[in-house]
């Protein structure tokens, strides 16, 4: 038995797992910057009714997907990648062609559909920083993703000889992005010690508006104001 049949489950393990973290990483990281640009850019039409701090309990949710499952996905890409060095048959492993066509298509797929909402907003009239900064961050995660597994096929297709190493330089930006938009999150939502004050505060914040609404209830019905609380 090869070593390439022997590590066959191993490799399809992995395989899968980075692409179940590409997405879990790509989602988290769009939701944490959707979060930022809803709390900097609010919209009066739609954010009427909301306070900035509604946003920090998707921004916390992201930010714990994001510091659990990146680092995963690096690790895994990076472990793959070594491998492929080490084994250069496998570049031609079935389920690393399956992986790398249908994410390129996905991608592929996201970008057009973020360029044709682009589009389609613009002739509505409806054309705002927000909106602007989400089309451009959905370009950039899906951007992204293209182009690296796009390499990805054409050093297939040229057997590693491709000699890309522009791809190598922009990996680490991407990482380094990550890494600040991360680090931003905790400026953005507040450190841990932080969080219970916090919640502190909505809770008192929940009791005076119930209080108030009873005090309005009690004037309504008997025409007078309690005599206490």
């Amino acid at each position: 038995m090869t070593d390439q049949n022997k590590n066959l489950p191993r490799d399809v393990f992995l395989y899968l797992l980075s692409i179940v973290t590409l997405v879990a990483s790509a989602v988290s990281f769009g939701i944490l910057v959707f979060q930022y640009i809803n709390v900097y850019f609010p919209d009066l039409l739609t954010d009427y009714y909301f306070s900035p701090s509604s946003y920090y309990g998707s921004i916390r949710q992201a930010l714990a997907a994001l510091i659990v499952i990146f680092p995963v996905y690096v690790w895994v890409s990076r472990f793959l990648k070594k491998d492929i060095e080490e084994n250069p048959e496998k570049r031609e492993l079935k389920i690393r062609k399956w992986l790398l066509y249908l994410t390129v298509f996905v991608a592929a797929l996201v970008i057009i559909g973020d360029l044709v909402t682009l589009i389609n907003t613009y002739l509505n009239g409806e054309l705002t920083t927000r909106f602007i900064l989400k089309v451009l961050t959905i370009f950039f995660i899906a951007g992204s993703v293209f182009s690296y597994y796009f390499s990805e096929l054409r050093e297939l297709r040229t057997k590693g000889k491709n000699g890309l190493d522009w791809m190598g330089v922009y990996k680490w930006v991407v990482v380094a992005v990550v890494i600040l938009t991360i680090g931003f999150g905790f400026y953005v939502a507040g450190s841990p010690q932080s969080q219970r004050t916090v919640r502190f505060d909505e809770r008192r914040t929940q009791d005076l508006s119930s209080l108030q609404s009873q005090v309005i209830n009690y004037w309504q019905k008997k025409n007078a104001l309690p005599q206490n609380l």
